[in-house]
């Protein structure tokens, strides 16, 4: 079957490692399915498996992917949750210790076909195309987990997003407009502040600017580029949800100000099968349309992962067979 996948790791040139062709059909273990795949989007975590974060040697090759939509041998149209637990496994999905996403141990979504569990496989809403439902799995799932089951804030607060154009930021933007949240958005460029604000930002800021007031959360996805601005946004007793850290994880702590501010930091990772449920029900309900920043046949994806990697992002990057 056709295929996108890391042939092995390479931290420092990850685009080496990737290769456009041919892999065998999946076999389907009992209790999983087969997935005919009709759209796939691109997170930042198919760069860190071609670096080789995340995964051991010798799981490559390893076909990258980890979310995605598409039809079940029985006609089913489905939308896939990610993150594969261990048998037997009872309890929230993002906390067990066996747990593994996709395209860290089991083969991922850039090819004709996927096979996950039963229970991963998730009816898609009629009100969704593929492309659209294939956004919700991993950025969508992680930024409604972040806002609705993480943050704790009620509608009229305030909310600042940390960096205006990724997958996660942009569906952080249009959850919390759509909730009756006040939401202000960074950015780096005019460009990315206007895409925010096309999305329902109330207002953007130049990254790292002094707001007009303090907010009552703050939604990190940079790391320790914006830490330090993240911290002073904070109201006293405001949460900082963290999900990402791509500028680097290692930024002062700034541990005076957490503790006399008495400020808040709540990592949140993924989200749950259940989670991915009420997010779907929820988008088709309120007539939410997820960002799509660019959508391209699979037989792209180089192109679409060196857009990612140099940051030419404009919302989700979505692969269509």
């Amino acid at each position: 079957m056709f295929a996108v996948y890391a042939k092995e790791a390479n931290y420092d040139n990850p685009l080496d490692s990737l290769v456009v062709g041919e892999r065998p059909e999946p076999e389907v273990p009992d209790g999983w399915v087969k997935v005919a795949v009709r759209a796939a989007s691109l997170n930042m975590h198919d760069i860190w498996t071609l670096r080789g974060v995340g995964i051991k040697a010798e799981q490559f090759p390893m076909i990258l992917g980890c979310d995605g939509a598409g039809v079940l041998e029985d006609g089913t149209e489905v939308v896939l949750h990610s993150v594969i637990n261990a048998p037997g496994w009872q309890g929230d999905d993002t906390l067990d210790p066996k747990r593994t996403l996709l395209t860290e141990k089991y083969q991922g979504t850039f090819a004709d076909y996927v096979v996950v569990p039963a229970r991963n496989a998730i009816p898609k809403p009629a009100g969704l195309s593929f492309s659209e439902a294939a956004t919700m799995g991993t950025a969508w799932l992680t930024a409604y987990r972040m806002l609705f089951v993480k943050s704790g804030l009620r509608p009229g607060q305030t909310m600042l997003v940390q960096g205006a154009s990724g997958g996660v930021s942009t569906a952080l933007v249009q959850l919390g407009r759509a909730a009756g949240f006040r939401v202000w958005v960074t950015g780096r460029s005019e460009q990315k502040r206007a895409l925010a604000e096309s999305l329902g930002a109330h207002q953007t800021f130049e990254s790292g600017a002094r707001l007009p007031e303090r907010v009552d959360a703050v939604f990190e996805t940079v790391g320790k580029a914006t830490w330090g601005h993240t911290l002073k946004s904070l109201k006293p007793g405001g949460i900082v949800v963290v999900s990402g850290s791509t500028s680097g994880p290692d930024p002062s702590a700034d541990l005076q100000r957490v503790f006399f501010l008495q400020l808040r930091v709540v990592g949140s990772t993924m989200g749950t099968r259940d989670e991915l449920a009420s997010l779907l029900s929820y988008v088709d309900l309120a007539g939410i349309k997820p960002q799509i920043g660019a959508e391209l046949p699979l037989d792209d994806a180089q192109k679409g992962i060196t857009d990612m990697e140099s940051g030419n992002t404009a919302g989700k990057i979505v692969f269509t067979r």
